[in-house]
């Protein structure tokens, strides 16, 4: 028997009574990973990997409206098995080709239901399937995660909650690094969410293929204490404005169920990616290998890019005739910055409309004029809206601003994922995209996969961003900024919006709303802009903060937002992270530490034959008091060359390697 795919052990306990359990083990293609599926009185998985027990037996199953328990005294009639090798085109993404290999089971049960299992080499997922021919209402989904020892987990615990819903929150969440015993009680955490295995291997907990379900939460498995479980927001059935500045739409009431839905369907994979060591978390594929491809045909037409914005420094710009604000003037300013350093667009953001009537425009604003000077520069103008304004009038908006020549839409104060919302957050793509617009789900949403769906999403938030340090002042953002491409960027790209170009020391750090600053070095902010992803990549600070600065400007504008390959190169949650990313013919390199400086040997390997000039922002000799102190040189290097950069606290760097141009 072919070991990669499955093995069935009958379990008889005729002297219990209890009966038959069936156990089918699917292994990955290199055999390291062990995913065990139990079925009996109840449904449970459990995943090894080579010695490490990852998952511990975890029992699942879905709940309908009549009582039905998908998972109870489940009887197997059929197991298909089949082996995947291949790979598909990413053409907006962190890399041209993710190669997608797996083997996989789909086992059906008497009563209309099934479950499909995948494991690959970096992980394994499992879904729920249903055949039913009417109409279903799901109770509940039991989706357990244990584990065998009271592992440290770095939990994102769900906070700003939006008039005290616990499902409406802004997923804008620190790690808080404890064991798993010590998951809060009645508390509820985001996916991604990562736990420590020992001897260097991670797990985190993750979902994709989110379609018109709701999202899942994690919290505390009270049977266990070092598990977490599912926790799924029940369907809204009363609803209304509210939240901050009346932007949210509050459920007020919900139902006892969490979704209805057709019969026949897949439901969202529960899957675990597993690394060997933290480095390799910094370059992974599952949320990209679980989705649906791309659903739009022709997508030349979404242009990944930087985007000059205008809200995190206050429209705060300086020595003009005009008063600087949310005004014509003022975004032609930005239009002519954004041309100068070929930036491809500019955000409006809030303020050019009124906040819930988005076709009524400010008597400060030429939506019209604004666009047509952007052409004449080259520079595309997206436009911000609440979801709630651009859902009240969806097809008017998108009409009418498309024709005018917008390019795309920032949509804010999302704030939920339960079923109705994750249907619309599908709609508005579905719809943006017969426009040729793109999205930028901005608040605040988290990726599940249908950034491959639907491409023209070219970014989300749901992370705890730049803007944050506006208003505060004790939290730690370079530990932040060195845990979230661990964990946050396993799901997808956020819209984190670096580019401050005042940067301060841990002493020196303080919050401002016009004179906005960051948390670390200058080459911090840049290194950024390499490390995290976002097709769609915005440039925080103000034209007159990036003017004083240009030489970091013209640094930024030449690094790419996606990329034909991607390297891990070191790292460790928490503390630091390297990447390499190559574009065409350029590679660009970047790193990112905590407050503790450190030095670091890049092994130039990934190079191909010949000599290169690598142009290197690296941290200044005194930016441990001044953290705006960088250096800027310019050394030819090969592919046998290792470069040793040092970081200084809360410091980073940034490189551009291009070949050598021969004569």
């Amino acid at each position: 028997m072919n070991r990669f795919f499955l093995h069935i052990v009958i379990l008889a306990h005729l002297s219990t009574g209890v009966g038959v359990a069936q156990v089918i083990h699917l292994k990955s293609p290199n055999g390291k990973i062990d995913m065990a599926l139990e079925s009996g009185a109840k449904i449970s998985w459990s995943v090894n990997h080579e010695n490490t027990e990852v998952i511990v037996p975890s029992s699942i199953s879905l709940t309908l409206d009549n009582g039905l328990v998908l998972g109870n005294n489940a009887k197997i009639i059929s197991v298909k098995k089949s082996k995947v090798n291949t790979s598909f085109v990413t053409p907006i993404y962190k890399k041209q080709t993710v190669i997608d290999e797996y083997n996989q089971l789909i086992i059906s049960f008497k009563g209309d239901f099934g479950l499909i299992l995948r494991a690959y080499n970096d992980g394994v997922a499992y879904r729920f399937f249903t055949t039913k021919k009417r109409q279903i209402i799901i109770e509940s989904e039991e989706a357990n995660f244990n584990f065998s020892k009271d592992h440290k987990a770095f939990v994102p615990y769900v906070r700003d909650l939006r008039e005290n819903d616990m499902y409406t929150s802004a997923f804008e969440c620190n790690y808080v690094e404890i064991p798993l015993s010590k998951f809060v009680k009645d508390s509820l955490a985001i996916s991604p969410l990562l736990i420590d295995l020992g001897n260097g291997k991670k797990a985190a907990i993750i979902e994709a293929e989110l379609e018109n379900y709701p999202g899942m939460f994690l919290t505390r498995n009270e049977e266990t204490q070092q598990g977490l479980k599912g926790e799924f927001a029940h369907y809204p059935k009363e609803e209304r404005l509210g939240g901050f500045n009346h932007m949210n739409y509050i459920v007020v009431k919900r139902e006892s169920y969490i979704a209805q839905t057709q019969g026949s369907r897949n439901f969202p994979w529960r899957a675990i990616i597993i690394s060997e060591n933290d480095k390799d978390l910094l370059n992974n594929d599952m949320v990209q290998k679980l989705s649906t491809p791309s659903q739009i045909t022709d997508i030349s037409w979404i242009k990944p890019g930087k985007v000059a914005w205008d809200w995190w420094n206050d429209w705060n710009i300086s020595k003009v005739d005009f008063k600087a604000g949310i005004n014509t003037e003022t975004y032609k300013y930005y239009i002519d910055f954004a041309s100068k350093n070929n930036i491809e667009y500019v955000v409006l953001d809030e303020g050019w409309s009124e906040e819930t009537n988005m076709l009524k425009v400010s008597p400060c604003m030429d939506i019209e004029e604004l666009i047509n000077y952007g052409k004449q520069k080259n520079v595309g103008i997206i436009l911000w809206a609440s979801w709630y304004a651009i859902n009240q009038v969806l097809d008017d908006a998108f009409s009418k601003y498309s024709k005018m020549g917008v390019k795309g839409f920032k949509i804010d104060f999302i704030d939920r994922d339960d079923q109705k919302m994750v249907k619309s957050i599908h709609d508005i793509a579905k719809k943006a995209a017969s426009y040729k617009l793109f999205i930028d789900y901005h608040g605040v949403y988290k990726p599940t996969g249908i950034q491959r769906t639907y491409p023209n999403i070219v970014n989300f938030e749901g992370v705890k961003g730049l803007e944050n340090v506006k208003w505060t002042p004790n939290e730690d953002m370079p530990y932040y900024a060195t845990s979230i491409p661990f964990i946050r960027m396993l799901a997808g790209p956020m819209d984190y919006t670096p580019g401050a170009m005042r940067n301060t020391t841990r002493a020196d750090f303080r919050p401002s709303n016009s004179m906005p600053m960051s948390q670390g070095t200058r080459c911090h902010q840049l290194g950024m802009y390499i490390i995290y992803e976002a097709p769609l990549q915005m440039m925080a600070d103000s034209p007159t903060a990036y003017m004083k600065e240009q030489e970091s400007t013209t640094f930024i504008s030449q690094i790419p937002t996606t990329f034909d390959e991607t390297i891990a190169l070191d790292g460790k949650v928490g503390e630091y992270a390297a990447l390499a990313r190559r574009k065409d013919d350029r590679w660009f390199v970047g790193g990112l530490t905590n407050w503790s400086a450190r030095e670091i040997s890049i092994d130039l390997s990934f190079l191909s034959e010949g000599t290169y000039s690598a142009e290197i922002f690296k941290d200044g000799i005194n930016a441990n008091k001044d953290a705006t102190d960088y250096k800027r040189e310019i050394v030819n290097i090969t592919s046998n060359d290792k470069l040793i950069v040092n970081m200084a606290n809360g410091g980073g760097f940034a490189i551009i390697i291009s070949p050598e141009k021969q004569l």
